[in-house]
Parts: C-alpha cells; sequence; structure tokens
C-alpha cells in the first residue's frame, strides 16, 4: 500500500531525527528519554529511593530513565493502555487510566505508599479535529491531576505534558494552588511544531 505524502514525510523527519539517532545509538526506548532527562536535569526532580508513578508510559522511555538515575534504589510503578516490554526494576500495569477500575488496580500496587513524583507523557490519539483532540488531552491531565493530588506526598512533585489551547490556562491556575512552584518547560527534543509543553509542579501544599 502507498504511503501517503504526510505519512513519508513524517518517516523522512523521524529518521533524520538527531534525538531518534541518538535513542537508537545509546539504546533508549524513544527520543522522548531527551525532554525528560531535560526536565529532569534542569529542575532536580529525581532523588535516590523515590517512589515514582510513569503514566503514559509505553513504550518505556521515561520508565528506563528514572531507573538508570535512581540505579538500584526506589521504586518505580508504569501504567500505558498500550503494551510495554519489561523492563528491569520497572512494574508496569496494561490498562487505561480513564477507568476506575485501571486505577483501583494502580492504587492496589502502590498499596497505600506515598509517591514522591508523578510523571504523565499521556496524550490522546489525534483525530484531527482540534476541539475534541484538545478535550480529550484535556480530561486525561486532569484525571492524572487528581491521581497525583491523592498519592503523592506533600512536598512531591508532578510533571505533566500539557497541550496549548481550551482549558490549559484554568489547568495552570489550579496547579498553581495546589503546589508550591509551577514552571512551564518546552524541552529541545520537543518538536518546535507541537503544541506540547510540560508543566513541572514542585512542593504539593
Amino acid at each position: 500500500m502507498a504511503r501517503s505524502k504526510s505519512s513519508s514525510l513524517w518517516l523522512k523527519e523521524h529518521f533524520s531525527d538527531p534525538f531518534v539517532k541518538r535513542a537508537q545509538a545509546e539504546g533508549w526506548r524513544s527520543r522522548a528519554v531527551f525532554k525528560l532527562e531535560e526536565l529532569i536535569d534542569r529542575d532536580r526532580l529525581l532523588k535516590p529511593g523515590m517512589t515514582v508513578v510513569d503514566l503514559g508510559a509505553a513504550p518505556g522511555g521515561w520508565s528506563q530513565m528514572v531507573r538508570e538515575r535512581l540505579r538500584d534504589s526506589g521504586r518505580i510503578v508504569a501504567l500505558d493502555i498500550l503494551p510495554m516490554a519489561g523492563l528491569g526494576g520497572v512494574e508496569f500495569i496494561e490498562g487505561d487510566f480513564r477507568e476506575e477500575a485501571v486505577v483501583k488496580r494502580l492504587e492496589s500496587v502502590l498499596d497505600g505508599a506515598g509517591v514522591d513524583l508523578v510523571l504523565s507523557d499521556m496524550a490522546p490519539n489525534i483525530s484531527g479535529v482540534e476541539d475534541a483532540d484538545q478535550a480529550r488531552a484535556m480530561h486525561l491531565v486532569e484525571l492524572a491531576q487528581e491521581f497525583a493530588a491523592v498519592h503523592l506526598k506533600p512536598g512531591g512533585a508532578f510533571v505533566v505534558k500539557l497541550f496549548q489551547g481550551r482549558g490549559f490556562d484554568e489547568y495552570l491556575k489550579n496547579l498553581r494552588k495546589a503546589y508550591e512552584r509551577v514552571s512551564m518547560r518546552k524541552p529541545k527534543a520537543s518538536r518546535a511544531r507541537s503544541a506540547e509543553v510540560y508543566a513541572i509542579a514542585t512542593g504539593k501544599k
């Protein structure tokens, strides 16, 4: 089957992308690790012995990076609607975070343990209908924020991927009420044409 012009352009861009090449050369699961690497270095998000929850984890690059940085200390629980190949030192739950039963499974795995850092790189499948896509994206980030509100320890941190559009400003306003400090970041590995940005919320009140 012939590829569409847009998918051919995407493939050309993807395979000439320096972050894709670097990820392949260094054995990382995705180019997205370099977004997280910049965020955790700039905002000093990781400390030995932490419990970290990674939402929207597949193919596992972020969990891989956190495991590498924490070495043998701490605990990482990853969740995604997509399957993910096993990763040493990472507990993985396959399921849809929008479903209450899946969130309950995650809570059961945590077994009451407080979480130090919640990472959310979740994004909906894009339909191309801007308003609908933005609404779905905001629903996911609201669920992630609710999870962090319940499970993060006081002083904990929350990193969430956001798409600029309807609901964005209100969401940030709510984050600022719940955390001591909220910073916006656009990592170098984020494609310039993407509307994605990351909110780094630290010091949960």
